[in-house]
């Protein structure tokens, strides 16, 4: 991220609702809109225009859901962070969006302090779920998803740190909860990636999540 306001792309095709967002966010002073969209296409044209830190994401567009949206934008910018507002709860397309790089997903009946709490927790580098949003993916996961994924489970110390990472540690202070060095918690990470196959927080946390871990 840079040193100035964060750079927020906002992107819903209802535009009474941009300008709510707009006029919430825009007294933040460590926020900064650059840019708005009404469709995905739009989104994706304003992504490599304004160069965008974090996209606020509305799933339900037309020209280009925002699954696709949220897919093609990950993969022009590796490293934005996507933070989905969306009116539906639905389980199967929060794992979507999760497996295709969200960083956050919230419900827009939420309140503004969590919209700007979920915002600020993305944009330092974690993941954000709104409560209910997490209490429903640990509540009705299925029973064939309970022992994990394929390959060797994990081992305490493993689930531990990842427990931590989740949770948004960064390696230097799991190192210190845990009296070990930042390079062994390194290599427990490596070690956690490669068994369960996964890449990113955002799959971390969905795999915590699905487990009952968090």
């Amino acid at each position: 991220m840079s040193g100035g306001p964060l750079r927020i792309l906002l992107v819903d095709d209802h535009q009474l609702f941009r300008q709510g967002l707009m006029a919430l966010l825009g007294q933040e002073r460590d926020m900064s809109i650059v840019g708005q969209a009404g469709d995905g296409l739009q989104a994706l044209s304003q992504i490599d225009q304004q160069q965008p830190e974090l996209v606020i994401l509305d799933l339900e567009m037309p020209q280009l859901n925002g699954l696709d949206t949220l897919s093609r934008a990950r993969l022009k910018s590796p490293n934005l962070r996507v933070l989905c507002l969306s009116a539906h709860g639905d389980l199967r397309k929060i794992s979507q969006a999760l497996e295709a790089g969200a960083c956050g997903y919230l419900l827009k009946e939420c309140a503004c302090d969590e919209l700007l709490k979920a915002v600020r927790t993305v944009a330092s580098g974690r993941v954000y779920l709104s409560p209910d949003v997490a209490t429903a993916m640990a509540v009705n996961r299925h029973p064939s998803q309970r022992n994990g994924l394929a390959g060797a489970p994990l081992s305490p110390r493993e689930k531990q740190i990842l427990q931590l990472l989740v949770d948004g540690c960064t390696t230097r202070a799991i190192a210190e909860c845990m009296h070990i060095s930042s390079k062994t918690v390194s290599t427990h990470r490596e070690h956690i990636m490669a068994k369960l196959n996964l890449k990113g927080i955002a799959q971390l946390t969905r795999y915590a999540l699905r487990e009952g871990l968090i």
